[in-house]
């Protein structure tokens, strides 16, 4: 039987393997990309909300994500197209890193992961084509589709308590109520379908961020980041820029001196080195 290739979910998967595996060879892509409130809030980089999803802590994280992100991805494809997947997988991704902003707002944080779009396609998916069970890495048994958006909710939940494995498990859980809100936007029949599972879901995962709003115990551990903490930081930075600045400014003088006097033969070639791209620097700032 020849099935459609869903070619949406694929590049999906291969563009976040292909950045994941950049994240893991390069420290700057990693820095540049990951999820951190004070990056967003602070200097406007809100690129983050959605580039957090290509990265990845390690390659079992990967390889779980994308498991399921083709696994549920794929079926939504195939039976409701390309755009219902992309615009519930990205409603997940941004809605998931908006409450996250929102909940850790105040403090320092750093998270990544696809999760929070895979959470919303797999709870599209449990609704939008019911029956069957879910299939897990190393579990040798289906699991019925309404006793793992329970379990999901709860192991989110006190994974989320925890803190500190920089996976945003607030994101889960924030990616599975967003996506299945923009489902039934799209879909609202699903309501009429399963009524009770929906109410449920819907409940405990509206309560559970309502718990975590008010009894956050691992954000009381970590440093407030509050507005005067960002404001003193911005500072701090113009003040070492402005210093770097006057440094440059008085070696570039004293290299110009030393030239006056005795030509560049004068220099020697570590001097040289850093005549060049001095003058381009100092140039560059001048226009």
């Amino acid at each position: 039987m020849n099935e459609p290739i869903a070619i949406w979910n694929a590049i999906v998967i291969a563009l976040t393997c292909w950045v994941s595996w950049l994240g893991f060879q390069r420290p700057d892509v990693h820095e540049r990309l990951i999820f951190e409130p004070v990056r967003i809030l602070r200097d406007g980089e809100y690129h983050r909300i959605a580039s957090s999803a290509l990265l990845h802590g390690d390659g079992m994280h990967l390889l779980f994500n994308m498991f399921s992100l083709y696994s549920f991805g794929s079926h939504i494809e195939f039976y409701l197209g390309p755009a219902t997947f992309l615009v519930i997988y990205l409603s997940g991704v941004i809605g998931g890193s908006l409450l996250s902003l929102y909940l850790h707002r105040h403090h320092e944080y750093r998270a990544l992961g696809a999760s929070g779009g895979v959470c919303g396609v797999i709870f599209a998916s449990i609704f939008l084509l019911p029956g069957g069970s879910i299939h897990m890495l190393f579990i040798p048994i289906g699991i019925p589709p309404p006793v793992y958006a329970i379990l999901f909710l709860v192991f989110s939940f006190v994974a989320m308590q925890r803190g500190g494995d920089n996976i945003g498990h607030d994101a889960h859980i924030g990616g599975a109520l967003v996506g299945l809100l923009v489902t039934t936007l799209m879909y609202p029949y699903i309501i009429r379908a399963s009524p009770g599972l929906y109410s449920a879901v819907c409940l405990i995962t509206l309560g559970l961020f309502y718990y975590c709003y008010r009894f956050p115990p691992h954000l009381q551990k970590a440093t407030p980041f509050t507005r005067e903490h960002w404001e003193q930081i911005r500072d701090d930075l113009i003040q070492v820029e402005e210093e770097e600045e006057e440094s440059n400014e008085a070696i570039m003088d004293r290299l110009l001196d030393k030239v006056a006097a005795g030509g560049m033969g004068s220099l020697s070639a570590k001097e040289r080195q850093q005549l060049q791209p001095l003058s381009r620097k100092l140039s560059g700032k001048d226009d």
